[in-house]
């Protein structure tokens, strides 16, 4: 029984002139128990820890000026009407008046197999070649099975989204039809939640894997918990304790991780590994293409009197006949960096991950010595 129902049980045996010996065998209580219940006073009371009116139209104006900060309501309260409560005890006046708006009941969401996927963002701190760097950590989790796949890169544009998307798709070998996002403009032309209008470029990338973009009613994020909660879960997991010597190796470590760790480990809400609840869903998923959208970014340079185009704050060496001229660039994430000049090829470089202001002299380049020129370098 609950108090409430004992101390009625008490009383009603009192009531019925049963004695206190007797009501304390029955119901299994001591009889001080009994004797206390007895001698409590009648009727409904008022709990002495409500606050009074006074105080409570205090508190009101109090909560008013300060803009709902209990710290600095304790400070005027003190200062103005020498009141000094605890501050749980202001918390719990605040409370009872009802000053704040109550925190809504939190919901489940509940996927079908292959009908939502979550793509969200994280900047996350570390050390890369011994260098504190801020990287970007990118995660894409089905919402049914949970499997989850993140990358890193030292920048999040358009151009490492669509990258980022294209590697999310390969690893779950397919797409659902919707992709849930936050409100970011890297994929946001303008506008946000259902107003939202998607850069004409991600939508017809997205369109290329065979999914389109949703974005999350504002204040809504709980609707892609799915994807938040993970890219938390790396912060604090996968990370710590963790070397890299440059952003493949952070890289390669991140998909070992994703695949012997993040997607075997079993969850208590799936009841199985996400991994095993994948097998499940892949019938469901939308097949990729035999020809896959390829990424790169185009840019037009000059190529300066050094020899030299420059390329993200680094410079790559071009043929000396290119020399005050202009091409073309076309940088992809792998494997290489290449330079045209109308439509001919004049180099390539593997791409510079976080680093700048560094200088590419390819092979056979810049034959001819340069002494001034080999001073800069």
């Amino acid at each position: 029984m609950t108090p409430i129902d004992i101390r009625a049980s008490v009383l009603t045996l009192h009531q019925q002139s049963t004695g206190l010996r007797e009501i304390s065998r029955v119901l299994h209580l001591s009889r001080n128990t009994v004797r206390g219940i007895l001698r409590e006073p009648q009727g409904v009371q008022t709990p002495a820890h409500l606050v009074n009116e006074v105080t409570q139209q205090q508190l009101t104006e109090v909560y008013a000026r300060a803009k709902g900060n209990a710290v600095r309501m304790a400070q005027i309260l003190a200062d103005e009407y020498k009141l000094h409560p605890p501050y749980s005890t202001l918390t719990r006046w605040v409370r009872q008046a009802e000053l704040r708006q109550p925190p809504k009941r939190s919901g489940e969401y509940h996927f079908e197999p292959g009908q939502e996927m979550q793509h969200d963002t994280s900047p996350h701190k570390m050390e890369v070649a011994g260098k504190s760097i801020t990287a970007q950590c990118a995660g894409l989790t089905l919402a049914y099975s949970r499997r989850l796949f993140i990358w890193y890169y030292p920048r999040f544009t358009r151009f490492e989204a669509k990258d980022f998307l294209l590697r999310a798709a390969q690893f779950m070998d397919g797409t659902c039809p919707l992709c849930v996002i936050d409100n970011t403009s890297v994929i946001l032309a303008g506008g946000a939640g259902p107003d939202a209008v998607f850069a004409p470029e991600m939508a017809a990338f997205a369109r290329a894997l065979g999914f389109k973009f949703m974005a999350h009613r504002v204040n809504d994020p709980g609707s892609q918990s799915q994807n938040r909660a993970p890219l938390a879960w790396v912060e604090d997991n996968f990370l710590p304790g963790r070397s890299f010597s440059s952003f493949d190796d952070l890289n390669a470590q991140a998909l070992k991780w994703c695949v012997e760790v993040a997607n075997a480990k079993p969850k208590r809400s799936l009841g199985m590994a996400p991994e095993v609840a994948y097998v499940m869903e892949k019938p469901y998923l939308t097949s990729l293409s035999i020809v896959l959208p390829a990424v790169y970014e185009v840019f037009e340079r000059v190529v300066d009197l050094y020899g030299l185009s420059a390329s993200t704050r680094n410079r790559v060496s071009t043929p000396e006949r290119l020399v005050s001229g202009d091409g073309d660039g076309c940088t992809s994430i792998t494997p290489v960096s290449e330079i045209h000049y109308k439509r001919t090829p004049g180099g390539q470089s593997s791409p510079f991950a976080g680093v700048r202001d560094a200088c590419s002299t390819l092979p056979g380049h810049h034959t001819i010595p340069n002494a001034r020129l080999a001073s800069l370098r």
